[in-house]
């Protein structure tokens, strides 16, 4: 089967139909309407202010929309609190880490799973990302404040798997980050996408990263999606090349350094 039409027949997981958000008199995002399909990764790019982490928020059920749904499982979650929304499937990991500092690594991953109430799969979760953040393990007694600002991201991270989630949203994960620890924090996302089947939507403004990573993207700005493709299909841009990823060159040349860009994945 083709690719790209088994992608257009894979179902939505989230759906935000018409979706506008404000901070008070001020207009946030401005009838946003995206899709993520089961299984899928897909991002969100955007600059500063654009409105990304106002459309995560809006899902997650910190700020309720003014007009429009979201449809999460083919319910309409619109206006939920966050705990109904966790304890449905859907994990936001916030912009920033915003680990317990003065709780204990091991603590801040039971955090994670405080909605449970299967304690013999909830330690099967922890071995599991033990496996994934072994460093974790080793850590487990420390304060998790005591740990490194990439080391608290992987654990920001493992600790929304501890709540066995679907589709986990990532805000910034290469906030504050060196390119390096960008890259193990991307390549630790693909790899729980692939390895777990869990759906991710990532909002992020290293559009190299996000889209070496992704399936599918959205391009928001000034709280409107201008842009949507797979991909691959958005890589390849000339407005993406010049505006996201710093790539001015066309033909032959351009072509060879975008190659040598995305080798890591």
């Amino acid at each position: 089967m083709n690719v790209e039409l088994a992608a257009a027949e894979t179902p939505a997981l989230l759906e935000l139909l018409n979706i506008e958000s404000t901070y008070g008199p001020i207009k946030a995002i401005r009838g946003v309407s995206l899709k993520v399909r089961r299984g899928e990764i897909a991002t969100v790019l955007g600059a500063n202010g654009a409105g990304k982490t106002t459309i995560l928020k809006t899902v997650s059920g910190i700020i309720d929309p003014r007009k429009g749904s979201v449809q999460f499982k083919q319910a309409d979650i619109t206006g939920w609190d966050p705990a109904d929304v966790v304890r449905l499937g859907l994990v936001q990991v916030p912009e920033g880490r915003e680990v317990f500092p003065l709780l204990s690594v091991h603590d801040n991953l039971l955090m994670g799973a405080y909605t449970r109430r299967d304690r013999d799969a909830v330690a099967q979760d922890m071995e599991l990302v033990y496996g994934y953040f072994p460093f974790l393990k080793e850590r487990a007694a420390l304060d998790a404040g005591l740990l490194s600002g990439g080391q608290q991201q992987m654990l920001a991270i493992s600790r929304a798997l501890m709540a066995n989630p679907e589709l986990i949203l990532l805000d910034e994960p290469s906030l504050g980050l060196s390119p390096k620890l960008t890259r193990e924090v991307f390549e630790i996302v693909i790899r729980i996408n692939r390895e777990r089947g869990t759906t991710m939507l990532v909002v992020e403004q290293n559009a190299n990263m996000a889209l070496n990573a992704a399936d599918f993207g959205y391009v928001l700005e000034n709280g409107r999606i201008v842009m949507e493709d797979s991909c691959e299909r958005l890589r390849e841009k000339e407005d993406i090349k010049e505006f996201y990823l710093g790539m001015k060159e066309s033909g032959a040349r351009g072509a060879r350094r975008w190659k040598k860009k995305k080798t890591w994945r």
